[in-house]
C-alpha cells in the first residue's frame, strides 16, 4: 500500500464519520424543529378560546355599556326637565313677588302716613284738652 491510498482511505473514512455526523446533527435539528412545532400547536390551542373568551367579554362590555347608556340618558333628561321646571317656578316667583312688592310697599308708607298723622293729631289734641 502506498501513501496515497492510505490517505485515500482516512480521507473515505473521514468523510464517511462526517457524513454519519451530519446525519445525526440534522435527526436532532429535525427532533427540535418538530418540538418547537408542538409547542407552538399546543400554544396556539390555548390561545384559541382565550381570544374567543376575549372577544366574548368585549361583547358582553359592550352591552352593558349600551344598557347603562339608556338609564343614564334617562337621568339626564329628567334632570333637564327638573331643572327647567324650577326654573320657570323661580321666573314665577319673581315676577309674582315684583307684583306684591310695590304696592305693598305703597300701602306701608300710606299706612304709616296715615299713623304718622293719627299719631300727630292725638299729641296735638292731648296738649289741647290739658
Amino acid at each position: 500500500m502506498s501513501l496515497m491510498t492510505v490517505f485515500n482511505i482516512i480521507l473515505i473514512l473521514s468523510a464517511s464519520a462526517l457524513c454519519i455526523a451530519l446525519i445525526i446533527y440534522l435527526n436532532r435539528i429535525t427532533k427540535s424543529v418538530k418540538a418547537i412545532e408542538n409547542d407552538i400547536k399546543d400554544l396556539s390551542f390555548q390561545v384559541k378560546p382565550l381570544i374567543a373568551s376575549t372577544t366574548n367579554l368585549s361583547e358582553k362590555l359592550n352591552q352593558i355599556s349600551d344598557l347603562a347608556k339608556e338609564p343614564i340618558d334617562t337621568a339626564r333628561d329628567i334632570v333637564v326637565e327638573v331643572k327647567g321646571r324650577v326654573n320657570e317656578i323661580l321666573d314665577f316667583e319673581e315676577r309674582l313677588r315684583e307684583g306684591f312688592e310695590r304696592p305693598a310697599a305703597e300701602l306701608i308708607k300710606t299706612l304709616s302716613a296715615v299713623s304718622n298723622g293719627v299719631k300727630t293729631f292725638w299729641n296735638v289734641y292731648k296738649n289741647k284738652i290739658r
